[in-house]
């Protein structure tokens, strides 16, 4: 192999009391993607912040680049060593241009007078290079967020960068443009970019990486070659345990004589929902498979009131269940836990209890106008120690929050309704390993309690591992089931086979 344009040595970090890095290493090698895994709170933000200039490791630690100590004392110098980092929330200015995004801090002057057109010239073969769509002379704040993600990438290359992070860069992107960015990735890897990718991802990771560094408590656990990347691999550096005992399904029994809660006969909803019938029992969890753009999420939202129905027929109970709006399902006892917690879910600048208490609002109103604080902190705080939210109070703002505590509260906040059926539409996306075992523990524990849970996941290996039996989506319908009653083993292949219509002999 050649030799490393990037080794870091020894390098702690602490804040006050805390050690948050302890004699951390990484070693990353011109032309690879070195994926860095960890838990939140492993330090993997850390170490690229003291990486980044935006932190100053403690004394001891050693920054190398091409075998050269370097002094790394802010972002510029970080930038001038040639590292760029683009972050999960990316940092643009919407209301400038591409190429004023990409000269930020560095424009060209002539006699005092910002030059647009040599600035613009200067990035378009950059902008070429990467099969942009748009020019140099686009506002970004009119661009996809996969396109702002471009000029990012753009940005580093055009600043001559040998080193580039990616912080969770597919957590906002559609299938289509996270197989664009895979393919980018690809062909700065073979231009002999460095590349250091980390995502909680395992199927990307997987996919894309040459090797894999893993942190856990602040400490460097070990380094993965291409050969020796597994999930099983990865999940046991970091949690220290084997990947099958991160999910539960207690011995919850065969629930097919178990009673009707929710009945959906020949749903239909747009384009994307046609004649689905499904069946959740007490106590049972359903998963919902398929691929992108199967109608997974719509047809949860239709039986949530949140998408109108064009057809079809619903009952809650044995009674008739028709609902016109989200609150309508709210009122009969149905909760649907969204994909996207931080634009549909949370209010992030509100504090924990306040978010806990958003659906309860109109009954714990006193007269109908006056809340009683008291009891919605009562119920904040009992929340918060029923499912294990790490939060140093309830009165945390939830934006503060990891991703997977973010959802514990989200999903606190759908339990104060007491729910017949929930709906959980990717309820472990963008948290981390340890994260998801806790999840499905509250899962399994509220199936015990006799809620009707429907699952959806594009994580193949999540559902087989939580669910009693698995709906398979394809193209707007149900096309199949695995698992149960049905006599279909439910495997990755046979799940896949229902979701790309493979024969069905195939799958038997």
């Amino acid at each position: 192999m050649t030799k490393p344009v990037l080794e870091m040595r020894n390098v702690s970090k602490t804040f006050g009391s805390v050690r948050a890095l302890t004699n951390v290493q990484l070693t990353l090698y011109p032309g690879e993607v070195h994926a860095l895994m960890g838990e939140n709170g492993a330090g993997k933000s850390t170490l690229m912040k003291s990486l980044s200039g935006a932190y100053q490791p403690d004394p001891g630690a050693e920054i190398l680049i091409d075998g050269v100590p370097v002094q790394i004392r802010d972002p510029i110098s970080s930038r001038k060593a040639g590292v760029s980092i683009i972050y999960q929330e990316l940092a643009l200015s919407p209301n400038l241009t591409v190429a004023q995004n990409m000269y930020l801090g560095r424009e060209i002057n002539r006699g005092g007078i910002v030059d647009r057109a040599s600035m613009s010239k200067s990035v378009t073969p950059v902008l070429e290079r990467l099969g942009a769509s748009f020019t140099a002379e686009t506002v970004v704040g009119t661009l996809t967020i996969a396109n702002q993600q471009l000029v990012e990438i753009a940005r580093a290359l055009h600043a001559d960068s040998r080193i580039l992070v990616m912080d969770e860069p597919t957590t906002a992107l559609s299938s289509r443009e996270t197989d664009g960015l895979f393919s980018m990735i690809r062909q700065l890897r073979s231009d002999g970019l460095a590349i250091v990718y980390i995502s909680h991802r395992m199927n990307e990771v997987y996919e894309l990486a040459d090797r894999v560094s893993v942190l856990r408590d602040g400490t460097y656990v070990g380094t993965l070659d291409k050969e020796q990347i597994s999930p099983e691999a990865i999940v046991r550096m970091m949690v220290g345990r084997e990947l099958s005992s991160l999910y539960t399904k207690s011995d919850r029994g065969d629930k097919t004589g178990a009673s009707v809660v929710l009945d959906v006969n020949n749903l239909s909803s747009g384009p994307l929902v046609r004649n689905c019938s499904l069946t959740l029992r007490a106590g049972e969890v359903v998963g919902l498979a398929g691929l992108i753009g199967s109608g997974r999420t719509e047809l949860a939202q239709a039986i949530f009131g949140a998408r109108s129905r064009d057809g079809g027929s619903m009952t809650l109970e044995g009674r008739p269940y028709q609902p016109i709006s989200p609150q309508q399902a709210i009122d009969a006892q149905v909760a649907y836990l969204t994909e996207d917690r931080r634009g549909d879910g949370l209010f992030l600048d509100m504090s924990c209890q306040d978010n806990i208490n958003t659906g309860v609002l109109r009954p714990d109103a006193r007269w109908g106008t006056v809340l009683d604080r008291k009891r919605a902190r009562e119920r904040a705080i009992e929340s918060i120690q029923a499912l294990s939210v790490r939060v140093p109070s309830e009165h945390f703002p939830v934006g503060g929050l990891s991703g997977g505590n973010q959802q514990k509260i989200l999903l606190s906040r759908w339990l104060q309704i007491q729910p017949k059926v929930l709906i959980l539409d990717e309820p472990t996306r963008g948290v981390d390993i340890g994260a998801k075992s806790e999840i499905y523990k509250i899962i399994d524990a509220l199936a015990q309690r006799g809620i009707a849970i429907l699952v959806i996941s594009s994580e193949l290996t999540e559902v087989i591992g939580i669910a009693d039996r698995i709906l398979v989506m394809r193209e707007g319908s149900i096309s199949g089931e695995v698992g149960g009653a049905t006599g279909i083993a439910p495997t990755q292949e046979n799940i896949m086979a229902f979701a790309t219509g493979v024969d069905l002999p195939a799958v038997a």
